[in-house]
């Protein structure tokens, strides 16, 4: 298993320009299954057990916040064996959150819609939330049948509410209020967008959290990115200019 050791980490990062918020699209899985000749659970299940290593060395690094796209409103319309299996998969990695995380002071949270899910995935959203609320480490959202287009729906609705009983002024809505209605209200925006597999896309993922991220799309399937791979696009990051629609001080 490969962890690079402390000191050698600093000579490639710099840690004191680490991007406080990473997204990532695991893309990828079936693929990797499909090339071994595995079923498509198989490369779904490699991709879970990865996801803990970037997890952990992220939050070595001194990462802030990652957020994960598990599972999206579209991924309804695949086949209900494969639906069924990745429900499983989550609702186990969520039961074992305290094991295979523990002593890595991770906090985890799911964002997205939570009524299309069934109710024992819901029960043990609350109960894993609950039982990581006080790690002071890493914050790990898992967008779980997440969409960006149904959050900032969301969002909306929220603000109407609001309008409609009197305690909000329309013509005085700012982007403020906007972001206090997403799933990931009070975390900063994404600084590194991460995609596997070769696609240059984003997949309705974080679409208001996104607008002035990096992205680095990374041609390794999901189960195929290592912690070295996390070095390399943070590395990326670092080496890129960042003017948020300014210009460069040179």
């Amino acid at each position: 298993m490969f962890f690079k050791k402390k000191k050698e980490v600093k000579r490639d990062i710099d840690l004191t320009k680490l991007p406080q918020h990473i997204g990532v699209i695991m893309d990828g899985n079936g693929r990797w299954a499909k090339k071994r000749g595995l079923p498509r659970s198989a490369g779904h299940s490699a991709g879970a057990e990865g996801l803990k290593k970037i997890v952990t060395e992220a939050n070595n690094l001194g990462v802030k916040y990652i957020t994960v796209y598990a599972f999206s409103t579209e991924n309804w319309k695949r086949p209900k064996a494969e639906v069924d299996y990745l429900m499983n998969l989550l609702l186990g990695y969520l039961k074992d959150a305290e094991r295979s995380l523990a002593g890595e002071n991770v906090r985890i949270r799911a964002i997205g819609s939570r009524k299309e899910l069934s109710k024992e995935i819901q029960e043990q959203i609350i109960a894993t939330e609950k039982l990581t609320a006080d790690r002071s480490g890493i914050v790990m959202n898992i967008a779980l049948n997440y969409g960006g287009r149904e959050e900032l729906v969301h969002s909306a609705k929220q603000l109407c509410r609001r309008a409609a009983a009197g305690e909000l002024d329309p013509e005085s809505i700012t982007e403020k209020d906007i972001d206090q209605g997403l799933y990931t209200a009070g975390q900063p925006d994404v600084d590194l967008l991460i995609r596997t597999s070769g696609e240059q896309r984003i997949s309705n993922f974080m679409l208001w959290q996104i607008s002035y991220a990096e992205m680095v799309f990374v041609d390794k399937p999901w189960p195929d990115f290592k912690p070295e791979d996390l070095h390399e696009c943070i590395r990326i990051f670092q080496n890129r200019g960042r003017r948020f629609g300014g210009v460069d001080n040179a």
